[in-house]
């Protein structure tokens, strides 16, 4: 059942990635990234791994792009959100919003990283454009994620109230 949940998050974020509504290269929002969080959060490191890796692997097959970087890349961010989140209580908004933050950081650094290393050239990062896309990463994942706790209780709530 996690497995399906977690491959129509995927599903989902990748549509909304790609699609018109986010605007060029997505606003800057790695939402598939937040997937990878969230269920490494949820789920362990092995879901994180494995999402990573199936999520990333996704996104370069949708991209332009070299097939391979964005899939190494979210494997070791879910990974280690997956690590952090079963060592330590990452429970509340604030933990995870810094999960997420290192762990959009993480991911442009690496990304970037492998590209200008498979293309030659120098590491020239543009460290105001990752900063920011990693922000607005960790904004809008910790307001979905948030959302995404709220929808289950509602759900309860809703069915005690009609009495079924």
């Amino acid at each position: 059942m996690k497995g399906a949940i977690v491959g129509l998050a995927i599903i989902a974020a990748l549509a909304l990635q790609t699609s018109p509504f986010f605007g060029r290269n997505g606003a800057g929002i790695d939402l598939v990234l937040v997937v990878v969080v969230w269920a490494a959060l949820h789920f362990g490191p092995a879901a994180g791994l494995l999402t990573g890796a199936a999520a990333g692997m996704a996104q370069d097959v949708l991209s332009a792009g070299i097939i391979g970087v964005s899939g190494f890349s979210k494997t070791l961010v879910g990974f280690g959100a997956g690590v952090l989140g079963s060592q330590f209580i990452v429970a509340n908004a604030p933990q995870r919003f810094v999960v997420l933050l290192v762990g959009a950081a993480v991911n442009e650094v690496v990304f970037l990283g492998l590209n200008a290393a498979i293309h030659r050239r120098g590491f020239d990062m543009p460290w105001r454009q990752a900063g920011a896309r990693a922000l607005a990463t960790a904004v809008v994942g910790i307001a979905l994620m948030i959302a995404s706790n709220a929808i289950p209780a509602f759900l309860m709530r809703r069915r005690l109230r009609r009495g079924y």
